[in-house]
């Protein structure tokens, strides 16, 4: 007996968490299991071709809102092809309508339920031991032949059957620290995301989210995290993500594992959590500001500013608290934060929206994730679209079309500034520009807004755009738009480009101040004065030097330019060093200097 576990993942570097779960779980029919993960961006037939390859007499299939539809997809091809085979289905996609769905999908043998370590385990046991009736297996949806007595068929009679759907009674949640040790073979997961669980279940009801549905929250054991989280750390992982929906929802387990992987930092790891902000402790906060630089990340759900929006939605959240946290965590600048807002939700309609971006933008956030709600089978918010008006697309993933307070053209210029946001804001690659140009104009969003504008009619969304060129296109938006200084303006993304990439040339819409050969000699060829200011190159000649960073000359102080707004005129001299980049933003290091006289140069700051 050979059972198949699949995923289809969103991006290659991702892993499956929950296939290797199940896996572990079962791990006396390790034998008969196999593992599958593929990616969204694979061609459905190359799927198909694998998994017929394979040839599985069970296969199981984890599906998700960005998957479902290829999942769909590829069955319906490889039940024809392998039309014996037994297709089971599992994930949070299919939990909340599982007989429908298997309804409209007639060669689907069952559906797992919620959690699934003890279910897949039973249904091992019936498969390969030929252990037990499904029905006997909690947390199922399955198809059992039904008699229904005698049908007279002229002089003779038959059974009357059909295949009903049983859905059987709800499993009970498990302890989390019996589930395995989820990852066998560390190599194989050099170059991918690890994910990783400590606790199950949220405390919080946010309509919108299907963890509110589970409100126990389940720690795993702290002795059992800390030796899993040691296997990570020594085989030099380099992300682990945290799934727990609200880490930091029980200070001492979150304190706990925060100082240990403080205390066992291997200088490469970096952690990511979802955490509360407006819920940090002072020991919390502490602790954070200890780190490394690039130790930890942080997730953090805003959604919203607007109360009456955020009450609708069930959330609690102090926002004065959450301001000062994010604030806090900001000062210590060592800690990368990822701030989300939903579009769509409930008594938000397009102006709410703005302030709620431009609330959420003053926090700077390294990252400000705009996304559009998504009407999840199973959530709060199922049932208060119904009564509602909040009208989304029938297809996963059940995505905002329009509402009663945002109509579909609003949501389309919001659509814009998404789009704009992740190419310049959260990209990082336009730290000073977007700075300097953000003062020309009523608020952040309105900047955004107009540049999607501009976008679009200047029919620049249909194009791909190389770096490069995002870069002269917010050149030629300034233009446009009559604002600005043109020459501060192009001197500040020359910064914001040499911060990424040491250039092999200029750009050819920046015109630029050269270093005099008299001081790129004496600064590069005398090691010894290169050396003072550089260091990690102690073992590199002056020439080998020079071409692992860059020196620029600029007419401004680029900096001050870009926080002020006003051009803070300052001959300096800017060295790159792209051997010691920031891992919050990966920008090179920079170090200031300025002429004092003839050839010489004296540094300002670092």
């Amino acid at each position: 007996m050979k059972v198949l576990l699949t995923a289809i993942n969103a991006k290659y570097i991702h892993s499956n968490l929950a296939i290797f779960c199940l896996q572990a779980y079962a791990k006396k029919y390790r034998e008969n299991i196999e593992l599958a993960e593929f990616t969204i961006n694979h061609y459905t037939d190359y799927i198909i071709q694998e998994i017929y390859k394979k040839k599985p007499d069970v296969l199981a299939v984890s599906c998700y809102i960005w998957n479902i539809d290829m999942v769909e997809e590829v069955l319906t091809e490889l039940h024809k092809l392998l039309p014996d085979m037994k297709i089971w289905l599992g994930g949070p996609e299919v939990s909340y309508d599982a007989k429908e769905r298997m309804k409209r999908i007639p060669f689907l043998t069952g559906i797992m339920i919620g959690e699934g370590e003890e279910t897949f385990l039973e249904l091992m046991e019936h498969y390969v031991d030929h252990k037990g009736q499904l029905g006997a297996i909690r947390g199922i949806a399955y198809r059992e032949l039904k008699q229904y007595g005698q049908v007279e068929i002229g002089n003779d009679s038959k059974e009357n059957t059909e295949m009903d759907i049983i859905v059987t009674l709800p499993r009970e949640q498990m302890d989390l620290s019996k589930v395995p040790f989820p990852y066998e073979d560390m190599e194989q997961f050099k170059n991918k995301i690890i994910y990783y669980e400590s606790s199950r279940g949220c405390p919080y009801s946010c309509s919108y989210c299907l963890s509110s549905i589970d409100k126990r929250v389940r720690f795993r054991s702290l002795d059992l995290v800390r030796k899993e989280l040691k296997i990570f750390l020594d085989h030099k992982i380099p992300q682990v993500k945290f799934v727990d929906r609200t880490f930091n929802c029980n200070r001492e387990h979150t304190m706990a594992i925060w100082r240990f992987i403080h205390e066992n930092d291997n200088g490469i790891t970096n952690f990511h959590f979802e955490i509360s902000a407006d819920i940090l402790t002072e020991d919390e906060l502490a602790l954070l500001g200890q780190m490394r630089q690039g130790l930890v990340q942080l997730e953090i759900g805003v959604q919203s500013t607007n109360e009456q929006t955020i009450h609708a939605i069930q959330r609690k959240m102090n926002l004065d608290k959450l301001k000062q946290a994010v604030d806090r965590v900001n000062a210590g600048h060592n800690i990368h934060q990822h701030l989300d807002l939903i579009a769509g939700l409930p008594y938000e309609d397009y102006s709410s929206f703005r302030n709620s971006f431009n609330d959420v933008y003053a926090m700077r956030p390294n990252q400000l994730q705009l996304g559009f709600l998504k009407v999840l089978k199973g959530s709060a918010m199922y049932g208060f679209s119904q009564k509602n008006t909040i009208v989304y697309k029938n297809t996963a993933p059940y995505e905002v079309l329009f509402t009663q307070w945002l109509s579909y053209d609003e949501v389309l210029q919001l659509k814009q500034v998404e789009d704009m946001v992740e190419v310049y804001h959260n990209s990082g690659q336009f730290t000073y520009s977007i700075q300097y140009v953000e003062h020309f104009f009523e608020t952040p969003f309105d900047f955004y807004q107009e540049l999607g504008k501009y976008y679009e009619e200047q029919g620049l969304n249909a194009r791909n755009h190389t770096r490069m060129s995002r870069y002269e296109i917010l050149l030629s938006f300034m233009q446009f738009e009559k604002k600005g200084d043109e020459n501060v303006l192009k001197a500040i993304l020359l910064y914001d480009l040499y911060l990424r990439e040491n250039l092999k040339s200029k750009p050819e819409f920046i015109s630029a101040m050269e270093v005099e050969r008299e001081i790129y000699h004496h600064f590069f060829v005398e090691e010894e004065l290169v050396k003072e200011y550089v260091k990690g190159y102690e073992s590199y000649s002056g020439k080998q030097i020079s071409r692992l960073t860059h020196l620029e000359k600029f007419a401004y102080n680029i900096e001050e330019t870009a926080q002020t707004g006003v051009a803070a005129k300052a001959e300096e001299y800017i060295l790159f060093d792209y051997q010691n980049r920031n891992p919050l933003d990966h920008g090179a290091n920079t170090i200031r200097f300025q002429k004092v006289s003839g050839d010489m140069l004296r540094i300002i700051e670092s």
